[in-house]
């Protein structure tokens, strides 16, 4: 967008030397537009074509200036013009214009701000789930990576500036995601996405343990510490291997042959709410299994019980493979 205002700015440059040189060659020489538009044009372009006829003294002083005064203009306007065809900028202007209508559309969808490790995470594993999401991020350095992967929705500005994320579609999201390095400018990110949508799940990385209750007394619905965890999911790793890596192999980016999906009461057909899980029959309906339930208060129950009831605010979470979770998906959510 810098190179096409500077080509904007060089046209314009154009444009004033031209509008120059005709009013000057009509009043100084009397010659209709036509012709004073003719002797600019050779005049501005050097190309050295025959004038339209002899100048008088007023009349060459101006020539002279009128060059020195353009060819500058005129070099620049080229140089800037080719600039932007040979290094790509104009295929860039049509693909930001593209990009630009196609985050207008945006709704229920994950805002993330920031696209370095956490963020490029977090991005894969919505894109992995089909979830739509947009970037947020102003560094240069990784604008070029995202830049080289065409399914990435990405704004380039501030986070922490307010017509950014509104720019986001944040009142129309669904979710934020905020990873930014700095735990002040995540916490602003926070405060100010809170106000501008009250509904909005927002999840922020932190890296000093005193910024967690900060960051949720601004608004932030959870706060994930990467280092703090990574060391404790390293500690288990020696504790209890095998059952970290089964955690892992359930839960993990990369596991293609189970799902752990939840499931909430609000998703439910009507003739299933208020049912006990038994009375569901999931695992007759599709072969996948019940492993979780959360209460309408927000307490987990593992394992839970056939008689636990699905409840107005209630989950259940479900395991199984993509074909068993997809088949109940089919039988019990809405379409």
């Amino acid at each position: 967008m810098k190179r096409f205002s500077r080509i904007l700015f060089a046209f314009l440059l154009l444009f004033f030397i031209a509008t120059l040189g005709v009013s000057g060659y009509m009043i100084l020489e009397g010659y209709s537009f036509a012709d004073a538009l003719y002797m600019t044009v050779i005049t501005v372009s050097t190309v050295g074509f025959r004038e339209v006829g002899d100048l008088s003294q007023s009349g060459r002083i101006f020539t002279i200036v009128l060059i020195v005064t353009s060819f500058g203009t005129f070099a620049y306007a080229v140089s800037a013009v080719t600039v932007f065809v040979v290094e790509g900028e104009f295929q860039r202007f049509f693909k930001d214009q593209k990009l630009t209508r196609e985050i207008q559309k945006l709704n229920n969808h994950v805002v993330i701000c920031g696209f370095g490790r956490n963020g490029r995470q977090a991005a894969a594993q919505l894109q992995a789930h089909g979830q739509p999401y947009i970037v947020i991020e102003q560094k240069e350095e990784s604008l070029s990576v995202i830049r080289e992967h065409s399914e990435h929705l990405v704004l380039e500005g501030d986070a922490t500036q307010d017509e950014v994320l509104e720019e986001a579609r944040i009142g129309h999201a669904r979710a934020l995601i905020t990873t930014l390095p700095k735990d002040a400018d995540n916490l602003l990110v926070v405060l100010t996405a809170r106000g501008m949508n009250k509904d909005l799940m927002i999840i922020s990385r932190a890296s000093d343990e005193h910024s967690d209750k900060k960051l949720k007394r601004a608004g932030a619905d959870n706060v994930i510490m990467p280092d703090k965890i990574g060391g404790a999911h390293m500690a288990s790793l020696v504790v209890k291997p095998d059952v970290i890596e089964f955690i892992d192999y359930i839960v993990g980016q990369y596991s293609l042959s189970t799902n752990l999906e939840e499931i909430s009461f609000e998703n439910l057909p009507e003739d299933l709410r208020n049912k006990t899980i038994s009375e569901l029959e999931i695992r007759k309906r599709s072969g996948a299994n019940i492993v979780g339930f959360r209460t309408s208060q927000g307490a987990f129950v593992i394992n839970p019980s056939p008689e636990t009831r699905i409840e107005s605010n209630s989950k259940v979470f479900v395991l199984g493979t993509p074909e068993q979770v997809g088949k109940l998906k089919d039988i019990l959510l809405k379409v």
